[in-house]
C-alpha cells in the first residue's frame, strides 16, 4: 500500500477542542520547575557516536514549539511533549545536578568532597559521555567517585561505561551500587520472551515512526530512546534493606527498597544533608504503567502506593526537593508532600476501585469504561496518563489478581483471529459489505468500533485493500486523540505497518549477543529450552554435560519428551558416565556458539572446545533447536 497518513478528521478536531477545555491550562508551574536552574545545554541536545553519526538530537522535534497544538496531537500530550523538550545541565540544589533531555531518562550527579557520585547512567555509553562532559564543562573535571543504579531498566544502566571504565568497577576502585537482585532481574526480564518484547517495543515507543505532527511526538517519560551502545556491568555493592546507608565521598546516602513496583528491583534515595529525595521512577510527572505494552510481569499497584507512603513517613519532613530519574524536580517542602500524597492516592484509588469492581463481577473492559479519577486527583498534571493510561492500568490490576480469564465460558476457547474474522465476515454479509458499513461508522467518528471490526476483516482477508486502509485510518484518528504517548505510538505504528508492511530488522539485532553474556548458566539453558522445536525433538532422548573450563562449574542438560531440563553438577561429575557427550568449553565460547557467531568445528580446531563421547548427541541437540530472532506480524495474520 502507498496511502500516506491522513489529517485529523472533523470529528477528531471537535474532540480535541472539547478535551482541551477540560484541562487545567492555567497551571503552568511545571514549565517554571522544568527550566529552573538550567546552567548550560548542547545545541538541540545533540551528540554523536564514535562513527560520527548522530546518536541523539532534538532537532527533528523542532516542530514542538509553543502553545498552538496541532489537531493531530492530543492537547495534554502536546503540553508534555513541550516540557520534555527542555534539556541541558540543571542545578537542583548546590551540589546536586541533573542531565535532562539528552536521553529518555535523567542522569543525576552529586558532588562529593573529591569527586562526583553518578546516579543512573542513561541508555547508552555515548549519552553518558556527553552528559558527563557537559557537567564537567561547567563544574570542572571532577573524577567519578561512585555510580548508583536505581533500578533494572536499560535506560538507567546502559551507559555505565560512559562514566568510568570496566576495570574501574571490577577492581573496586569505583563502587557500582544497585538494589538487591539487580543482575537477576536486569537480564531475566527481557531474555526468555526477548524477541517478542523487542518487537512489541516498536509499537510502545514508536521507534520507527517519523517525528512530526502526524507521527512521533513523545514517549511520555521523555522524548525517545537514544541510539548507541548499551552495556551491562555487574554491581559491586548491593543495597539489601530499607534504612541501609552509604557514606560516599563525604556524602550520606539513605536508601529505601521498593521492589515489584516500576521495576522488579528498584530503590529510592535520600540525601539528608541536602534535603533531596529521589524516588527513581516511582513518582515521575505522569501516571506510570502497570503493564508495559512491550510485555513484562504485571506490576504491583498496592506495593507502589505503600512505598510512596513509607517514603513520606521516612523523609517527608526533611525533603525540600523531589527529583526522579525522568522529568523535572518538585521544589519546596509543602509542594513535595502534596505531590507525593497525590501520587500515592492515585495508585491506591485505581487499585482499590478496580478490585471493588472486580468483586462486583465487572470484566476488564467494563471496568476500563466505567472508572474515572476523582477531580481532586485528575486536576493534577502529574496524575495524567502520558505513559500508563487509566484504561490499561485497570486491566493490568485485573490481570494481577484474576489472570486472563474473565469467567465468561465463551472466552475459554474462542476461535483464533483468522477463523474468527472469516466467520464474522460471512455472518455480516461478506467483507465488502462490512467495509462499506464501517466506512459510515468512520464518518460518524466511531473509531473504536471501526478498528475492532476492521481488525477482524483484515485477519479474514489481509489482502483486502479497503479493509486495510480503513483500519489504518481508524488507528490513525485514535492515535491523534490519545493522551497517552504509548497508545498514540501503538495506533500510529499499527497504521504504518498496515500501509507499508513490516520493516526489515537490522541483521545486528537478530542475535541475543550482549544478553547471553550477562545471564547465568541456569538462565542460559532455560532460554535454550524455549528454542526446542517439538517437530524436530519428538522421540529424541539425550543427556549432555557442559563443563565450563573457565568457571570450574558444569551443568547437565537432558532433552526428553521434547523438553530441555538441566541441573548443576560438579565439574568432576561430567565424565561421560551418565551423559551421551561431554563438552569442555569456556562459557563465553558457548555464548558465541549459541548465537551462531562461531561453529563447533571452528572452536575445536582452535582448541577452545573438546568433546568426549558421541559428538552426534551434541549435533542432535542443536538440530532440535530453532531460535526465534526477527519480526512477526501483529496487525495482520
Amino acid at each position: 500500500m502507498t496511502r500516506t497518513s491522513q489529517p485529523a478528521s472533523a470529528t477528531t478536531i471537535q474532540r480535541q477542542a472539547a478535551f482541551a477545555r477540560t484541562l487545567p491550562m492555567e497551571d503552568t508551574r511545571d514549565f517554571d520547575d522544568a527550566i529552573r536552574g538550567r546552567m548550560d545545554a548542547l545545541p538541540d541536545a545533540a551528540y554523536d557516536n564514535e562513527a560520527g553519526k548522530t546518536a541523539w538530537s532534538l532537532a527533528p522535534y523542532g516542530f514542538i514549539d509553543g502553545d498552538d497544538c496541532p489537531d493531530t496531537v492530543n492537547p495534554s500530550l502536546w503540553r508534555q511533549a513541550r516540557l520534555n523538550m527542555i534539556h541541558g545541565l540543571f542545578e537542583v540544589v548546590e551540589g546536586v545536578y541533573q542531565i535532562r533531555g539528552m536521553d529518555l531518562a535523567n542522569m543525576t550527579i552529586v558532588e562529593g568532597k573529591t569527586g562526583v557520585i553518578v546516579i543512573d547512567a542513561l541508555s547508552t555509553v555515548e549519552g553518558a559521555q556527553a552528559g558527563l562532559a557537559l557537567y564537567r564543562r561547567n563544574r570542572g573535571n571532577r573524577p567519578v567517585s561512585a555510580v548508583i543504579l536505581t533500578h533494572t531498566h536499560t535506560d538507567h544502566w546502559g551507559g555505565v561505561l560512559g562514566v568510568a571504565g570496566r576495570e574501574d568497577f571490577t577492581s573496586g576502585r569505583i563502587p557500582l551500587i544497585a538494589p538487591d537482585q539487580f543482575m537477576e532481574h536486569a537480564v531475566s526480564e527481557n531474555v526468555l520472551a526477548g524477541n517478542a518484547m523487542r518487537r512489541r517495543a516498536f509499537y510502545q515507543f514508536g521507534i520507527f515512526l517519523p517525528p512530526g505532527q502526524q507521527g512521533h511526538v513523545d514517549n511520555g517519560l521523555g522524548k525517545t530512546y537514544a541510539g548507541g551502545q548499551a552495556v551491562l556491568v555487574a554491581p559491586t555493592d548491593l543495597i539489601c534493606a530499607t534504612g541501609d546507608t552509604r557514606e560516599i565521598d563525604g556524602v550520606t546516602f539513605e536508601f529505601q527498597m521498593a521492589p515489584e513496583t516500576e521495576a522488579p528491583a528498584e530503590m529510592h534515595i535520600f540525601l539528608p544533608a541536602l534535603g533531596v529525595l529521589n524516588l527513581a521512577e516511582n513518582a515521575v510527572h505522569n501516571f506510570h504503567n502497570l503493564l508495559p505494552f512491550r510485555g513484562a510481569q504485571v506490576r504491583n499497584a498496592l506495593n507502589w502506593t505503600h512505598y510512596i507512603s513509607e517514603a513520606l513517613e521516612m523523609w517527608g519532613d526533611g525533603a525540600n526537593v523531589l527529583i526522579g530519574q525522568h522529568h523535572w524536580p518538585v521544589f519546596g517542602r509543602d509542594a513535595v508532600r502534596d505531590y507525593l500524597e497525590v501520587q500515592r492516592d492515585l495508585y491506591k484509588f485505581v487499585h482499590d476501585q478496580t478490585v471493588r469492581m472486580i468483586n462486583q463481577g465487572l470484566t476488564p473492559h467494563e471496568i476500563a469504561d466505567q472508572i474515572t479519577l476523582p477531580d481532586s486527583i485528575a486536576r493534577h498534571w502529574h496524575a495524567r496518563g502520558y505513559y500508563g493510561s487509566l484504561r490499561h492500568n485497570v486491566k493490568a490490576i485485573y490481570q494481577f489478581y484474576m489472570g486472563w480469564y474473565d469467567a465468561v465460558p465463551a472466552h475459554l476457547d474462542p476461535l483464533p483471529p483468522v477463523e474468527t474474522g472469516a466467520k464474522l465476515m460471512e455472518y455480516m454479509g461478506g467483507i465488502d459489505a462490512v467495509v462499506a458499513r464501517a466506512q459510515a461508522d468512520f464518518e460518524a467518528g466511531n473509531y473504536r468500533w471501526v478498528a475492532q471490526v476492521m481488525n477482524d476483516a483484515v485477519f479474514a482477508d489481509p489482502g483486502h485493500d479497503g479493509a486495510r486502509q480503513l483500519l489504518a485510518d481508524a488507528y490513525e484518528q485514535l492515535g491523534y486523540l490519545s493522551e497517552c504517548a504509548t497508545w498514540r505510538n501503538s495506533y500510529l505504528f499499527g497504521a504504518q505497518e498496515l500501509r507499508h508492511g513490516i520493516r526489515e530488522m537490522p541483521k545486528a539485532a537478530a542475535r541475543p549477543g550482549s544478553a547471553l553474556q550477562s545471564i547465568t548458566e541456569a538462565q542460559l539453558f532455560d532460554l535454550m529450552g524455549t528454542w526446542v522445536d517439538p517437530s524436530k525433538a519428538e522421540g529424541v532422548s539425550l543427556v549432555l554435560d557442559f563443563r565450563f573450563t573457565d568457571l570450574d562449574r558444569a551443568r547437565r542438560a537432558t532433552l526428553r519428551n521434547c523438553a530441555l531440563t538441566h541441573v548443576p553438577i560438579s565439574a568432576s561429575e561430567g565424565n561421560g558416565a551418565v551423559a551421551d557427550v561431554v563438552l569442555d568449553i569456556r562459557r563465553s565460547d558457548l555464548n558465541q556458539l549459541i548465537a551462531r557467531a562461531v561453529t563447533l568445528p571452528d572452536l575445536m580446531a582452535d582448541g577452545r572446545a573438546r568433546i568426549a563421547g558421541n559428538p552426534a548427541a551434541l549435533k542432535g541437540l542443536f538440530d532440535c533447536m530453532a531460535p526465534v530472532f526477527g519480526n512477526f506480524a501483529i496487525v495482520e495474520p
